[in-house]
């Protein structure tokens, strides 16, 4: 899973986001409210939330805490996170390099409380004419720079003895990487489902490196505004509760599992087959007790340190004199960076809530 958005717009992005924190006078105060919006993009590991919403799910869950969640659909994915940003939405669906490169870079505290899933094949490099990763130097690569796809060939590249100075990428929305692969001049290329898919199955393609081959590193999030969850932690123990409940119903291998995820494929645009596949690459985290033990691993700090050293040398923290300049809170009270400086919390909270049945 990853984002599309060009280094100037990032940049002005989090300039603004800056500007308007710095004239906010200090810590955000979040009042206590009744009516909260989440924000999502299509993906497959996302898709549960929209289906909860249409299942009556997120109703059930929002009358027992007594509030309102209305969970809205944004067409282009980096459109969704920068609309979190800017603060239309309490909440939003979200890979984990650009929770750190948007809102919590941008000084947007910000906490993930559901890790989802992860990438376990979702994203890949593509190549026409040639099955090796090695054949891919000298090549131009499309790909949306800056985003999770730009991680995963960076990784491919350093674990096969190359560097991104081997290539040269050709930044490509998400909306237009599919037409512009179809194009015989274009032999390289890093997507996610389900575009990937799709690019695959055209004639002479071949994966040659996916997130299958670096597990865990690209997650798949429930981030909230951290002052928000602060004023209003039923919004946290309602978005748990919906989640959990989604997963039972989407894992359950019988006809009510095989009709949720039927209506979460119809909901993504795409039949129950290719569905099926999406999910066979995407590793849930399906149980809580399973998500919190993967929030708690020390490992979710190594593949963070890597996220962020990769994001501070692209620039994508500006102004930022080392990686440190944004920190990160895991459980434990350990912290990753300038602990005065924590924009991006890593909260098992909720989600410790949901596996001891105390929601």
């Amino acid at each position: 899973m990853g984002a599309n958005l060009g280094k100037v717009g990032k940049t002005a992005l989090i300039a603004a986001t800056l500007a308007l924190a710095s004239c906010s006078g200090g810590e955000k105060v979040a009042e206590k409210r009744t009516e909260f919006s989440i924000g999502w993009s299509i993906y497959a590991g996302w898709m549960p939330w929209p289906y909860a919403q249409q299942a009556g799910i997120v109703k059930k869950w929002a009358d027992k805490y007594h509030i309102k969640i209305n969970v809205v659909q944004v067409n282009d994915y980096v459109e969704s996170v920068n609309q979190y940003t800017a603060g239309k939405f309490d909440g939003v669906t979200v890979a984990n390099m650009d929770a750190l490169t948007i809102p919590a870079a941008g000084g947007k505290d910000t906490s993930a409380i559901i890790v989802g899933d992860y990438s376990n094949g979702n994203d890949g490099i593509l190549l026409k004419g040639a099955n090796s990763l090695a054949a891919i130097k000298g090549r131009r690569v499309y790909l949306a720079e800056l985003s999770v796809s730009h991680y995963l060939l960076a990784r491919a590249l350093g674990n096969n003895g190359m560097a991104l100075t081997d290539v040269k990428t050709i930044n490509t929305s998400d909306a237009d990487i599919v037409a512009a692969f179809a194009s015989p001049d274009a032999t390289a290329a890093v997507a996610w489902n389900p575009q990937l898919s799709v690019m695959a199955a055209q004639p002479g393609v071949s994966k040659v490196f996916t997130s299958a081959d670096i597990p865990g590193e690209i997650l798949d999030l429930l981030v909230v505004d951290t002052a928000t969850l602060k004023a209003n932690p039923d919004l946290g123990k309602a978005l748990a509760g919906i989640w959990y409940d989604t997963m039972k119903v989407m894992v359950a291998q019988d006809e009510q599992g095989k009709q949720a995820r039927a209506a979460m494929a119809k909901l993504a645009g795409t039949t129950p087959e290719v569905f099926e596949a999406q999910l066979k690459t995407t590793f849930l985290y399906a149980q809580a007790k399973d998500a919190v033990a993967a929030t708690q691993d020390a490992k979710l700090i190594e593949t963070m340190t890597r996220v962020r050293d990769f994001s501070f040398s692209k620039g994508l923290f500006p102004g930022a004199s080392s990686a440190d300049a944004v920190g990160m809170a895991f459980p434990g009270g350990k912290t990753l960076g300038d602990p005065a400086r924590v924009t991006l919390r890593f909260d098992d909270s909720f989600m410790k809530l949901a596996a001891d049945g105390k929601l």
